[in-house]
């Protein structure tokens, strides 16, 4: 594969710092240490810190999907909307986000503020740490940008005009694939241990369940809303506490940026907090841990609810009346709930799997999916029926008990 741009390595971000204007004075670069420390998908990650002890991250786009290789070319070119993403969450919500420093559109490299000692959520969840107050600044940061950025806010016109802009062809179809289609039938993606094999059988001869999918995936392939981050999760959350003992937490990696659904960022949230909840229970930690990561997903969704209806006096066409907002939030959290399914689903069966999971012996792996699985899948064809956050934790803890008390599925 030809590369037309510079691959950047731990030895040469020094001199391009210094060769970049806008980056001039953050730090200094004859004194700096470089880490390459992208573990994700996709992307190079460079932290990088000076004798002082100031900082900056880079992330520089590859040509292709890190996790596969050369073998699925990507464009870099998404480089641009994630700084979209940014640049829209900066002016939304500036203290939820990592400080924003710009873009280098020839050399795929977004800049931005190092977080020095926050480290990524789904690994102190995995540990059992309570970071209190997180999960409602999530919502806070998905009402924001679906307000500021959708004809609620803005003029219709300019809305179009950004939806146009903020199309992400590529990275959507990875969703396309990896959450709403392959889980769901043989593909070379896929992969779950032998034992779970009867579970996902059961899984994808619903057909029902694959109907309500294809119901999810047309409403991610049309629905505009606003411009969402698409791939809100717990490893895409930087976590740290702040003096009193709480937790503060900053959204990273919008690189799936378009727009879209906005029960889908939403949703994608719920769904990792269904895995974090199953590791959990099968590891029986703490009931202090559990209680609190049993009230997470609510605590999302009522932020969310209280951000919007806050941000709702703002708005300047009177067709978007009270009685609207109402309709809107309930149909929100439907979705919520359906594409949290969707997006837990895909945790387990197809490609780009998660810790909460993966890092558990064979045996409680195979239990904490089957509970990721049943419960997922009841929320995706029960959404309209079950309705809220609180009817879809009922769910949870029901299934829950079954797996635990009776195990999973055998063999047929």
């Amino acid at each position: 594969m030809a590369i037309d741009y510079e691959i950047l390595t731990p030895e040469t971000v020094p001199a391009y710092i210094d060769s970049n204007p806008n980056l001039a004075g953050i730090v200094d670069t004859s004194t700096l240490e470089v880490a390459e420390v992208g573990d994700g998908n996709l992307n190079l990650v460079f932290v990088c810190r000076d004798a002082a002890g100031n900082g900056i991250c880079l992330k520089q786009s590859l040509p292709y999907v890190r996790l596969v290789g050369e073998g699925w070319p990507l464009t870099p070119e998404r480089v641009i909307a994630e700084a979209r993403g940014l640049a829209a969450a900066a002016a939304a919500t500036p203290h939820l986000i990592p400080e924003y420093y710009g873009v280098d559109e020839e050399q795929h490299v977004l800049a931005m503020e190092n977080l020095m000692g926050w480290e990524i959520w789904r690994g102190k969840l995995n540990d059992g740490f309570i970071h209190r107050g997180v999960a409602g600044l999530l919502g806070v940061y998905v009402a924001n940008l679906a307000y500021t950025t959708s004809v609620f806010a803005l003029d219709q016109m300019k809305v179009k005009d950004r939806v146009v802009e903020a199309v992400n062809p590529e990275l959507c179809r990875i969703t396309e694939q990896l959450v709403f289609t392959e889980p769901y039938i043989e593909h070379d993606n896929n992969s779950f241990l032998e034992g779970l094999a009867p579970e996902v059988n059961a899984l994808r001869s619903d057909e029902e369940l694959r109907a309500e999918v294809g119901m999810m995936k047309f409403k991610f392939m049309t629905a505009a809303e606003a411009l969402i981050h698409a791939d809100l999760h717990t490893g895409s959350v930087m976590v740290s506490f702040k003096d009193d003992g709480s937790g503060d937490g900053r959204v990273i990696d919008p690189e799936f940026a378009y727009y879209g659904p906005v029960g889908f960022d939403l949703g994608a949230v719920f769904g990792n907090f269904l895995a974090a909840r199953a590791r959990a229970v099968v590891l029986d930690q703490p009931a202090e841990f559990q209680d609190w990561l049993a009230g997470v997903a609510q605590e999302t969704w009522d932020a969310f609810e209280a951000e919007m209806r806050r941000l709702w006096s703002r708005r300047p066409d009177a067709t978007w009346t009270e009685a609207f907002l109402d309709s809107w939030l309930a149909q929100i959290q439907k979705d919520a709930i359906g594409f949290g399914g969707c997006k837990a689903n895909r945790r387990i069966i197809g490609l780009a799997k998660v810790s909460d999971i993966e890092t558990l012996e064979p045996e409680d792996r195979v239990k904490a999916a089957a509970i990721v699985l049943r419960t997922a899948s009841t929320w995706i064809k029960d959404r309209d029926r079950l309705a809220t956050v609180a009817a879809s934790n009922d769910v949870f803890e029901a299934v829950a008990a079954d797996v635990m008390r009776d195990g999973v599925r055998a063999a047929e």
